[in-house]
């Protein structure tokens, strides 16, 4: 199996595995059945072009651990997708769900694509030939799939439509994040960055650090909105946003209104002629009170956490620290993290709402999603803080510890089989 997994975002999960598996003194039968991925599907997706031609895309979906309930994570389309890739953000997953007290086991799977450059009718046929080869591996009880980079609620919409013909009968419950119309949950698109949002705010009510807010945000797309647009609201101040196109600095604010529109006709940043363009790098660099890397995996790198000017690193990606940099950010006690399992958890605890009122057929207003959402955020953060004060470790190590304790806990009462 190992030989499968060379990639250095796996190297990483499975680093910060070990260092919390060492302090948590789990037995080495039980380190290794928790640690590694249940079980790998990777496919080949054929599609026929709008040219004419047939291209074979590879597909991928791995499902962590099944011990907790059936498995939930994300599908991402992205170049760069590969089954490293996809088991570290499964891995992650886990300790998250178990972070948050869900009943869910990670998962995580994705098309090495370009979805920039496919067709609205090419990507329609990409997912629902993916979700034809994965037939057999996901279900509402086994694993339930949901949008991640590259995805949204259409792609969603496209894979229950098939999963639901090869059933004969509407299955809403077999993804999350899919339109409301269709069995999706009022909140659930801004779930994820309005949970980043939330948690930054909270961590300001605890004093670690005076409004007014100034935020920087790396990454624009589902997540990076909606965390800037509800930091702003609640009256921080946006001075920088990057994306894949660039990226853009006004030390006065950022208007947002004008940046979304920006973005809508030249699809990204860059260009933005109401800020100063900068270095994709340097706007990781410049004074804020708050950090938001919200994009994709290991961007702080150890020379970036030396150069931050941060007072708060709230990690909206998943992965987007690397563990040289924590090792750094450790020996700077006055920046605060606010780690990927805990920070980035609101989409999946939203997930999990969506899915049991699509089992109930019974449908929660969007306040009801907020509040409860905002609950167990707020308890979860709590447990962490009492764990790293009582183990005198990190937030990330602390969050870690929980997810991967229960986890653990689980296969152990499970036991064996056969």
């Amino acid at each position: 199996m190992r030989f499968l997994l060379d990639n250095p975002t796996f190297a990483m999960a499975c680093r910060q595995f070990d260092q919390a598996a060492d302090l948590l003194e789990l037995p080495r039968a039980l380190r290794e059945r928790t640690k590694w991925p249940k079980r790998m599907v990777a496919v080949a997706v054929p599609v026929r072009m709008d040219s004419g031609e047939v291209s074979v895309f590879n597909g991928y979906r791995v499902q962590h651990h099944l011990s907790l309930g059936p498995t939930k994570g994300g599908i991402r389309y992205a170049p760069g997708v590969d089954l490293g890739e996809v088991s570290a953000l499964a891995m992650w997953m886990s300790w998250k769900c178990a972070l948050m007290g869900l009943p869910f086991g990670g998962a995580k799977g994705g098309v090495a694509c370009d979805p920039q450059m496919l067709s609205r009718r090419e990507c329609e046929a990409l997912t629902r030939r993916y979700t034809q080869e994965l037939i057999s591996f996901i279900g509402s009880r086994s694993d339930i799939p949901a949008p991640d980079l590259g995805t949204d609620e259409q792609i969603m919409a496209w894979m229950m439509d098939t999963y639901s013909n090869h059933a004969g009968y509407a299955v809403p419950e077999i993804v999350t994040g899919k339109p409301v119309s269709i069995g999706g949950s009022l909140g659930r698109r801004e779930a994820t960055g309005r949970g980043v949002a939330f948690l930054v705010n909270r961590a300001v009510e605890m004093g670690k650090l005076a409004s007014p807010v100034r935020v920087i945000v790396q990454g624009f797309g589902n997540v990076g909105s909606h965390a800037a647009l509800e930091l702003a609201r609640t009256g921080a101040s946006i001075v920088g946003v990057s994306d894949r196109t660039g990226a853009v600095y006004r030390s006065g604010g950022i208007d947002l209104a004008g940046l979304q529109q920006h973005v809508a006709r030249q699809g990204g940043v860059r260009g933005f002629p109401e800020a100063e363009p900068i270095d994709d790098r340097e706007i990781l660099l410049q004074p804020c009170d708050v950090l938001i890397p919200a994009a994709v995996e290991r961007v702080i790198t150890e020379d970036i956490a030396r150069k931050v000017q941060c007072r708060i690193l709230a990690e909206g990606a998943n992965g987007p620290t690397t563990p040289e940099a924590d090792e750094v950010l450790a020996e700077r006690p006055e920046i605060f993290v606010l780690p990927d399992i805990l920070c980035n958890a609101g989409g999946v605890v939203v997930s999990y709402f969506e899915w049991v009122q699509d089992l109930q057929s019974f449908f929660w207003s969007e306040r009801e999603v907020y509040d409860a959402l905002n609950r167990m955020l707020t308890d979860a953060l709590a447990k962490i803080l009492k764990r790293a004060e009582r183990e005198k470790v990190s937030t990330r190590m602390a969050a870690l510890m929980i997810g991967i304790e229960r986890v653990a806990a689980a296969k152990k009462l499970r036991g064996l089989f056969p």
